[in-house]
């Protein structure tokens, strides 16, 4: 437990918790299904949630991390035979069609460069073909690459048809700006152990009024009850929740929400660019490749590692050597890039430059040559 917990871990989440976080989570708690005091204390928790997503809709905090969300809109938007569209440009934006398809839909692809952000053009022209969709799904950031589309005109583009949107923002939200209804974006998930740095375990989800009637208007019912959103919309009018809330890790979620909206939405999300921008042009002075032509996200820099070190061998060195937790990506780029998950806490200067450092160490313990030095670099650009 004690070399468990002793590592340093800078992964693209779980992101690292501030104290009074958890702190919070040792209080002594109420009984959440009777309290109608912890009934008025979610539904804050909730409202701050929409104000940093900027909404008026529902906003609701479900037991479960992340994938909970992406479910659970499939789930309850999705009737056999429903055509949805997939629109993918990364691994998690292709993985949307496993919960399209276990609940019947029929699913259709968009498909991208890997490399780069979804090119609205082409999706516009795709759609202007074919729009005949009940939903669309569409990743915010996809973490394994670290690309990021803009929902700022995929969100609008596809209300244009009349097609709901999902969105997995669980790896940007906070991070990046998202405005979901001026982007008019449907459903959209978060969750806690990202760049909202609370502990891993709460999908947050805003839900808005067309995916409710979306809902509402279904031929058959909703399989199952864990993922059917229904089942929230009148918790507050009858002070009664689907299931025992999980209430430490939503009081631990309440104090990391009063975080970001101490230091406010934008300072949090400059503070990501500027990290995120510095890192960006170190790891490129320093001799070493990204892996994206464009649709950079601050919350993830992916670098390619040259196959004569190998990212993996380098994630395994740097935790044997320097007891760092780092990864490399999943499916075919397993152990070829390298994921700096500088998001959340995670995103602060006292936090990077160590890990930086470590990567330098690394890289030249394996062989890299170079004579330059990547925290120098960093603080190069980060100081400019």
């Amino acid at each position: 437990m004690e070399k468990m917990n002793n590592k340093i871990v800078y992964t693209p989440g779980p992101s690292e918790v501030r104290e009074n976080v958890r702190l919070k989570r040792a209080e002594k708690t109420t009984n959440p299904d009777v309290d109608v005091d912890f009934c008025e204390f979610y539904k804050n928790t909730c409202d701050k949630m929409a104000k940093i997503l900027k909404t008026q809709n529902d906003v609701y905090i479900l037991s479960g991390e992340g994938i909970l969300g992406l479910e659970a809109a499939c789930a309850s938007l999705t009737e056999s035979g429903d055509r949805v569209l997939v629109i993918d440009n990364g691994i998690f934006g292709k993985g949307f069609d496993d919960f399209v398809k276990m609940y019947g839909g029929e699913v259709v692809y968009f498909s991208d460069d890997y490399h780069k952000a979804i090119d609205v053009e082409k999706l516009e022209q795709f759609l202007e073909k074919d729009h005949d969709f009940k939903y669309a799904t569409v990743v915010h950031c996809d973490t394994p690459t670290g690309v990021l589309n803009d929902l700022s005109k995929i969100g609008p583009l596809l209300k244009k048809y009349n097609i709901l949107t999902v969105v997995d923002s669980v790896a940007a939200m906070v991070g990046e700006n998202i405005e979901v209804d001026n982007w008019q974006l449907d459903i959209v998930c978060g969750g806690s152990q990202k760049a909202i740095s609370a502990p891993t375990g709460l999908t947050i989800l805003s839900v808005s009024e067309d995916a409710k009637k979306s809902m509402k208007s279904r031929k058959t019912p909703i399989v199952g009850f864990y993922c059917n959103l229904t089942i929230w919309e009148n918790y507050y009018r009858d002070k009664w929740f689907p299931y025992t809330m999980p209430i430490s890790d939503i009081m631990g979620l309440d104090v990391a929400l009063d975080n970001i909206l101490e230091e406010g939405i934008e300072n949090v999300q400059n503070r990501h660019f500027k990290i995120a921008n510095a890192t960006r042009n170190a790891v490129k002075e320093y001799g070493l490749n990204l892996f994206l032509e464009d649709g950079y996200s601050n919350t993830v820099t992916v670098v390619d590692i040259e196959e004569e070190i190998g990212a993996g061998n380098l994630v395994k060195h740097l935790l044997e050597k320097y007891n760092v937790v780092m990864t490399t990506s999943l499916a075919k780029y397993t152990g070829k890039i390298l994921r700096i998950g500088h998001m959340g806490e995670n995103a602060k200067y006292e936090a990077i430059v160590p890990i930086l450092n470590y990567v330098d160490l690394g890289l030249k313990d394996l062989g890299f040559k170079t004579d330059k030095n990547l925290v120098d670099l960093f603080n190069k650009y980060y100081n400019a």
